[in-house]
């Protein structure tokens, strides 16, 4: 594209620094899927709203969508296979904690990054915290109980 800046970097994704060739209008979202074929964190509404697109930034869910990948220079960022084999991803298979599917990565990353900054919150935290995402199918009672389910595991 005439006139467009190309940035040549590399971020730190899933432990290990990632080649990456991404304009300055990117948005991480769009980075980790075309650009490194990490397909886990789904596109969903572009403005925030669901959190399909959640990952983790230096441990906090960052919803990719609304962050441009230059931000995320020099940060730590951990989308859902970098998650392998973690209790908070074996609990949602256990609760049946998901239908259709689309929503299950970013509920996973947030979860993940509630229960490591904040492993004793309370009820009304949790809520809040889980609120961030949408679930079009509603699974939403499974979630909460492959969470604490996870949480009572600590």
């Amino acid at each position: 594209m005439a006139g467009s800046k190309y940035f040549n970097s590399y971020l730190h994704v899933n432990g290990e620094e990632r080649e990456v060739h991404f304009r300055a209008a990117d948005t991480l979202l769009t980075v980790i899927r075309e650009e490194l074929g990490l397909t886990g964190t789904k596109y969903g509404c572009g403005n925030g709203d669901c959190g399909a697109c959640t990952v983790n930034v230096d441990g906090w869910p960052q919803k990719s969508c609304l962050m441009l990948a230059i931000e995320a220079l020099d940060k730590e960022i951990l989308t859902i296979e970098g998650l392998k084999f973690t209790p908070i991803q074996q609990a949602y298979v256990e609760k049946n904690a998901f239908q259709c599917g689309f929503c299950t990565p970013g509920f996973i990353m947030n979860a993940h990054s509630l229960l490591s900054l904040f492993p004793d919150a309370d009820d009304e935290t949790i809520q809040d915290w889980m609120e961030s995402n949408i679930c079009r199918c509603t699974s939403y009672q499974e979630m909460m109980e492959a969470f604490h389910s996870v949480k009572n595991q600590r």
